[in-house]
């Protein structure tokens, strides 16, 4: 595939696209004052969601067609750029009716084939940048599915997002970013130009730095950043936004790297090491889930937390595997110790709380 440039009039083709602005539009004057705020601090492409899909029904959905209103009146004040994100044919029509400059299609559309060929349709004849988040689930498939039914329909200025990958379990992000799987992407359409997301990523305003920093590293073509003239009041994803100053701060703080990162650069290896962190925690996160069900279970059957047998042949048994994995048993009894005294830990608060109830 041959893509053409996402880059519009008046931006550095030498530098990071920098996409920023609220996660919605909620009103006329936190857009304006949004946008002016971020145009003061040379961000050039401005992003709200108009059309906000939920979970569940009830929450916040945005504000509809009429704040696309508000963000022409942001582009003629400020003259940034305008995006937003598109989910259903009237959706790209009514962004293209007032002028949107950059579309994307959100993370669980993009898991929708239907939806993303009902789109492709119809934005073919279309030529502005059309940017495909990664799909909800970890299916690299899935997101190139997207791509290739966008530029089937003849889209050529194509990009996409790394927003990280939903799950059940309790991780440090929000949203898992399974680095090898953008990574891989990118093998297979080396001038793809790929986008970070660290809103969504992180779930959290002070993990986005460190998240930037990591797609810098990883050579992204960019970022997209929620930022908001009030986060803290935001109607939607306020953990996840920053100022327009924090935004610069960090923007500021970038280490951009004047060499092209290979797939056995150390910056891709460390990040494996930290999603491999990250899956440790996940780990002992759903172990320790066990182990309180153990708990509750010789709570109910008056059994004792601690039985001695059953520790030693726990200890023996990993000792010995790990070191088929080449891991001294030694290491491995040290890690098992401590997994284990937290486990007790644990059991010993329930049947503590137990107690105390029955105190009462």
């Amino acid at each position: 595939m041959q893509f053409e440039s996402i880059i519009l009039p008046g931006i550095d083709p030498k530098r990071p696209l920098i996409i920023a602005g609220p996660c919605s539009a909620e009103t006329e004057e936190q857009v304006i004052t949004t946008a002016r705020e971020l145009a003061a601090n040379e961000v050039k492409i401005f992003r709200a969601g108009v059309w906000k899909p939920r979970t569940k029904p009830g929450g916040f959905e945005g504000v509809g067609s009429s704040a696309l209103k508000w963000l022409m009146q942001a582009k003629k004040e400020t003259g940034m750029y305008m995006a937003t994100e598109v989910a259903t044919e009237k959706h790209v029509y009514e962004a293209l009716k007032y002028g949107i400059d950059i579309l994307w299609i959100g993370a669980r559309t993009t898991a929708n084939p239907f939806a993303v060929q009902e789109i492709a349709d119809t934005l073919k004849g279309v030529d502005i940048p059309i940017l495909i988040k990664n799909p909800i689930n970890p299916d690299v498939e899935l997101w190139v599915g997207a791509i290739e039914r966008l530029y089937n329909a003849g889209i050529k200025r194509l990009g996409v997002i790394h927003r990280g990958f939903s799950t059940a379990d309790k991780t440090v992000y929000r949203n898992a970013p399974q680095w090898h799987i953008p990574i891989e992407l990118k093998r297979r359409f080396p001038t793809l130009p790929v986008l970070s997301d660290p809103s969504h990523i992180g779930g959290r305003r002070d993990s986005i730095q460190t998240l930037s920093q990591q797609a810098m590293d990883l050579n992204y073509f960019g970022l997209i950043i929620e930022s908001h003239c009030n986060p803290d009041k935001a109607w939607s994803d306020e953990a996840q936004q920053i100022t327009p100053k924090e935004l610069k701060e960090i923007l500021q703080a970038l280490i951009i790297r004047d060499t092209v990162q290979s797939t056995e650069d150390l910056s891709v290896l460390r990040s494996q090491i930290d999603e491999l962190d990250n899956k440790l925690l996940e780990l002992l996160s759903k172990r320790m889930r066990v182990s309180r069900e153990i708990g509750r279970y010789k709570l109910e059957h008056d059994m004792p937390v601690l039985q001695t047998q059953r520790y030693d042949e726990i200890l023996n048994n990993r000792a010995s595997l790990g070191e088929q994995m080449d891991m001294s048993a030694s290491f491995v009894k040290k890690v098992l110790e401590a997994i284990h005294s937290e486990s007790v830990r644990q059991q010993i608060v329930i049947m503590n709380n137990s107690k105390k109830q029955q105190a009462q």
